[in-house]
């Protein structure tokens, strides 16, 4: 019985990111239904799958207070304001608006979550491109390549980048050490493929910038009371849990949320209802059948028993084992969203140095604070580069991907799977080749 759930496990899983890469119905409807799936075939009770969903409640509030804190001040204009802004600071042009983005991105993710910044600033692309008369979807891809890829600047800019070093108690300042370099990398690999992949965007060039609409700011008083309830979001994601009494980032993004529909409310600049009718429910719930289906490979004891292959495949090779782990976690991470994915891979390369005797037991108990064996380290390593990185090659691959096509959606305009493979590929896999170099120059030789 038991091998029959962990095959119904697998095969659903895989069932499901088929469906996603064909299109052949809509991703958040596939992944919806291989949980259920799961449920009604015992493979789990609906107890134990909101379980599943409850472990992720931090990403899963942190993402809706921050979905309703972007829309609660729609009404106001300021992201049609912002965006015209910076089309007038690039001139108008192409190039200097790709780079402009990368300048903007980039340093916003090295202190806050990418699917964060994506929220927070997506909604700034669509109405941008509008005015210089460009398709903004490749302009949401690139902005998604830099969050993931910025995101490995610190320890605190990707969630899975994040639950990696939290495994392995790595400290703030030890990550800026060891491993701030290869997110530069990362950033400056994207960046070099932008006259290539973006060509188009890149030679536009808008000649006259006075026949921009100069959308002007509604209820500029909205506004200064929403950027006091923003600055205090954003230095509470960065000192929260720090505090004597932590706060974590979800906590956090609710409480703006709350405050941001309180002032629309008591100001009527919009209703409560249409504020949370304009959630975009499809990205959370489809994440939420996302950590279900991980969920079932991981309760059928699928995860478990990949260690055993691992063991027996890698041995004791360390050089082997990081470079293989590079690039299958990436490989992997570009079907599976990266936050699941380490979330079920940790405990695997934990048991993994267990067995092979590379690690203590003691590794493999939850509240472990000690300090892993130096050498094993380019292992985890190599496992966030992977996975953040990998996040970039296919649209359900990281959160940043899913949040940014559903903005898209929301604006008129789906971005296929075809089309973001068509940029992500490419990316993905010279980042990957990058971040081997890094990985085995830096931690290896």
């Amino acid at each position: 019985m038991e091998n029959l759930q962990a095959l119904l496990s697998i095969f659903t899983f895989l069932g499901v990111i088929i469906l996603v890469m064909t299109e052949w119905i809509h991703l958040t409807i596939a992944a919806l239904l291989g949980a259920l799936l799961l449920v009604f075939t015992n493979v789990m009770t609906l107890k134990e799958a909101v379980g599943y969903i409850g472990n992720s409640h931090g990403t899963l509030g942190l993402f809706f207070g921050v979905m309703v804190l972007v829309r609660a001040f729609e009404p106001t204009k300021i992201f049609d304001y912002l965006a015209t802004q910076i089309v007038i600071l690039a001139k108008g042009d192409g190039k200097r608006l790709l780079l402009s983005i990368v300048g903007i991105v980039t340093p916003i993710c090295a202190v806050l979550p990418n699917a964060t910044t994506v929220m927070l600033l997506a909604p700034l692309i669509p109405p941008m491109a509008q005015e210089i008369g460009i398709n903004f979807v490749p302009l949401l891809i690139l902005m998604v390549f830099i969050a993931n890829s910025a995101g490995l600047l610190t320890l605190v800019g990707d969630p899975a980048t994040f639950i990696v070093g939290d495994a392995i108690n790595i400290s703030f300042t030890e990550y800026l050490w060891q491993l701030s370099l290869g997110g530069v990398l990362a950033v400056i690999t994207v960046v070099a493929t932008l006259p290539f992949l973006f060509r188009k965007i890149w030679h536009t060039k808008l000649d006259n910038l006075e026949e921009l609409p100069h959308t002007q700011i509604n209820h500029p008083r909205v506004v200064a009371v929403g950027a006091v309830i923003i600055a205090f979001v954003l230095v509470f994601f960065v000192i929260g849990e720090s505090l004597p009494v932590p706060i974590s980032p979800a906590a956090v993004a609710l409480l703006g949320a709350a405050l941001a529909l309180l002032l629309s409310h008591h100001t009527r600049i919009d209703t409560v209802n249409n504020i949370l009718r304009d959630v975009d429910w499809s990205t959370l719930i489809f994440f939420m059948s996302i950590f279900v289906l991980i969920g079932g490979l991981e309760k059928t004891g699928v995860i478990n028993s990949l260690s055993g292959f691992l063991a027996i495949f890698l041995g004791k090779n360390i050089v082997l084992g990081s470079l293989f782990l590079l690039f299958f976690v990436g490989i992997l991470s570009s079907v599976v969203p990266n936050i699941p994915l380490v979330v079920a891979m940790v405990p695997l390369i934990k048991q993994y140095l267990v067995t092979v005797g590379l690690a203590p037991a003691e590794v493999l108990a939850q509240d472990f604070q000690g300090q892993f064996p130096a050498e094993v380290l380019p292992l985890f390593y190599a496992m966030m580069f992977g996975a953040t990185l990998g996040g970039n090659g296919t649209l359900v691959g990281a959160s940043s991907n899913i949040v940014a096509a559903g903005i898209s959606e929301q604006h008129g305009r789906r971005i296929s799977f075809k089309t973001f493979l068509h940029y992500g590929i490419p990316v993905m896999f010279l980042q990957l080749v990058t971040s081997g170099l890094y990985v085995l120059v830096r931690f290896l030789i």
